[in-house]
């Protein structure tokens, strides 16, 4: 079966790219409660864990809505972005800017008529309690999101970069197409299947287009709300997030270091995961001037490829550059290879203050 979204032409026109922080401090809320947790963020998961267990989160609002036994959250807590690159401010307003009818409506049908507790004081007091859950996700924001963002941000550039162009060179069928296995576009529908909807469903479109989110600390499917308060999203995973948490800290293979010298070995090495000019000069330990310097000859060589999104440029590894520095195998922080059933392995301890003031570990 699948989740069905009617998207005409007139729709199809206004269906945009975005880039969201508050979906990713979302999305890595959730990795860290277990729900959609990823291999591939092991990393940043124990990194996470380590930041929590010093000081611990307080979420006493914004927690139980995300984790519980309901098969779903609220989708006001990620609103469609107004702009292409929005910052969390302007996440964070466009979810205070719900309404009360649409908080009440979306707790509904998470929660049924008969809402928990941090649900129906919610309900009771949506104004207010919008403001303590954006308050409580600008805190999350910049403990767990801001420290990574740069990183985060370049590899969630790159994938739209490479969407656009998916979609001047081959039109709408191939921009759906690629990206996920699951999603296609025909006729006027745009369908999503996989073993996540083993029923047919329809979602009721919000207003205008639809919004392409990228998302880097997300599960490895795609995540469309069958009802929203703003645009309807398609939040689908990033290209490049498997060497995102990995990429220079490998040491360049040694053909590549007596070729290139090691500086450039070791930038060709970091760029397996897209990145800046000032990123890789703060992961690597050098001035911007010279990782320039030692780009443009890489550039002009074939073994990297730079894309501009407004302001930044993006820089990557080519296939010429990658079968330099040799193909590893995708390993995930553990150092296991990617792709490996987890679900085994004991579960981080999280800590997250819970309503009535109770350390949780999750």
């Amino acid at each position: 079966m699948a989740l069905t979204v009617d998207l005409g032409v007139t729709e199809l026109a206004a269906t945009r790219l975005a880039i969201s922080p508050l979906s990713e401090t979302v999305a890595g809320l959730q990795q860290l409660s277990g729900r959609y947790r990823n291999p591939l963020h092991l990393r940043w998961l124990r990194w996470a864990s380590d930041e929590l267990a010093t000081r611990p989160l307080e979420l006493p609002r914004t927690w139980p809505l995300l984790v519980n036994d309901r098969p779903s959250w609220p989708e006001f807590l990620v609103p469609a972005p107004l702009g292409a690159a929005a910052s969390i401010d302007d996440d964070l307003a466009a979810l205070q800017a719900t309404t009360p009818r649409q908080v009440r409506a979306s707790l509904r049908r998470v929660f049924g008529e008969e809402l928990p507790d941090a649900a129906a004081a919610l309900a009771m007091h949506p104004a207010a309690g919008l403001r303590v859950i954006a308050a409580e996700l600008r805190v999350a924001h910049e403990r767990l999101i801001a420290p990574h963002w740069p990183r985060i941000r370049a590899v969630l550039d790159a994938d739209v970069i490479h969407r656009a162009q998916q979609l001047a060179a081959g039109g709408a069928e191939k921009l759906f197409a690629g990206l996920h296995p699951d999603l296609r576009w025909c006729d006027g529908r745009l369908l999503l299947q996989g073993a996540h909807w083993r029923a047919g469903h329809m979602v009721d479109r919000g207003p205008g287009g639809l919004v392409l989110l990228p998302v880097v600390l997300g599960p490895p499917h795609v995540m469309i709300k069958k009802s929203t308060s703003t645009q309807t999203t398609v939040r689908y995973p990033a290209r490049g997030v498997g060497a995102l948490w990995t990429a220079g800290t490998q040491p360049p293979a040694g053909s590549a270091v007596r070729l290139l010298g090691r500086a450039r070995a070791e930038l060709l090495e970091a760029l397996r995961s897209p990145s800046t000019t000032t990123e890789l000069a703060r992961a690597l330990g050098v001035t911007p001037s010279a990782v320039s310097q030692h780009l443009g000859v890489l550039h002009g060589s074939g073994l990297v490829a730079r894309e501009r999104s407004g302001r930044t440029v993006v820089y990557r590894t080519t296939t010429l550059g990658a079968s330099l520095i040799g193909d590893r195998p995708n390993l995930s922080p553990a150092g296991r290879p990617a792709g490996r059933d987890h679900r085994d392995e004991p579960a981080e301890q999280v800590c997250i203050r819970q309503p009535g003031g109770h350390h949780r570990p999750r």
